[in-house]
């Protein structure tokens, strides 16, 4: 990888975007890499986490300006081929059956906030600014949309797609777009407690609960939906893992997905 550091221990997998020189904008090329890493950590036993991270100041500030200079004379159809590689990436990360958690340390611009809403949970450091840019070039933040309007809410999305206003990580957590505001100080230590909490989990448990919230969020409470849940529960419960976690619960000794010492 050219662009993306990897490193994996103990369970959890970092990737880490490597452009500080361009602030970790991404191109098409950051767009492959990073859709072909998250596939592959996806599909790895050993990994049961996956953190997001950034070198230098900023996290992500969206689209590298030598690619848009690019896309400028795209015809319309390289435009779609174009979006839809930057939309399967997001939906990789997003779909991941591995938890995901965006460490934000610096500014997250425009796509960049795709990659923060993609991931399951967000920390942030208190520094960080944030800012859906798109209408000052005449452009919408569309192929990020479903992710970003997710995470924060339509209504925030209303304010912040309409002005592209700056706003700062106090209220990114008020708007829910992100999880936890700490001090630079801070950030390494709650982002491993959340991973080692992950880790600690159920590895089917996790990945099954990730796809429920999926599935349930914002849908109608329709039978379908209700059956669709009860049979998630009874299947589960019936699981080597989850007979393993209530007996070792009821039995007062670690389930056996962690090291006995």
């Amino acid at each position: 990888m050219n662009h993306l550091q990897l490193a994996c221990d103990g369970g959890v997998a970092t990737v880490t975007l490597n452009r500080p020189d361009v602030r970790n904008a991404f191109n098409d090329e950051v767009i492959a890499e990073m859709t072909a890493c998250f596939q592959d950590l996806g599909a790895r036993d050993d990994v049961r986490c996956i953190l997001l991270a950034a070198n230098g100041t900023a996290f992500c500030a969206g689209a590298d300006l030598n690619w848009m200079k690019r896309m400028a004379t795209y015809s319309r159809e390289e435009n779609l081929a174009d979006a839809g590689a930057l939309a399967e990436m997001l939906r990789v990360i997003y779909a991941c059956p591995k938890p995901t958690i965006a460490r934000v340390q610096g500014d997250v611009y425009a796509g960049g906030t795709g990659l923060v809403a993609a991931c399951d949970m967000a920390v942030s450091v208190d520094t960080a600014g944030y800012c859906l840019s798109e209408v000052k070039l005449g452009l919408i933040p569309a192929t990020i949309s479903p992710y970003v309007i997710r995470a924060m809410g339509a209504r925030a999305s209303h304010r912040y797609f309409l002005t592209a206003e700056r706003f700062s990580a106090a209220e990114a957590l008020r708007i829910g777009f992100v999880h936890e505001v700490v001090s630079a100080a801070e950030l390494d230590g709650k982002v491993a407690e959340l991973a080692k909490t992950l880790v600690n989990a159920g590895p089917q448990a996790v990945r099954l609960c990730k796809k429920l919230v999926q599935d349930v969020a914002e849908q109608a409470i329709t039978p379908a939906l209700v059956q669709m849940t009860v049979e998630g529960i009874a299947d589960i419960r019936v699981s080597p893992e989850g007979r393993e976690g209530v007996q070792s619960f009821l039995q007062k000794r670690k389930p056996n997905w962690l090291p006995s010492a």
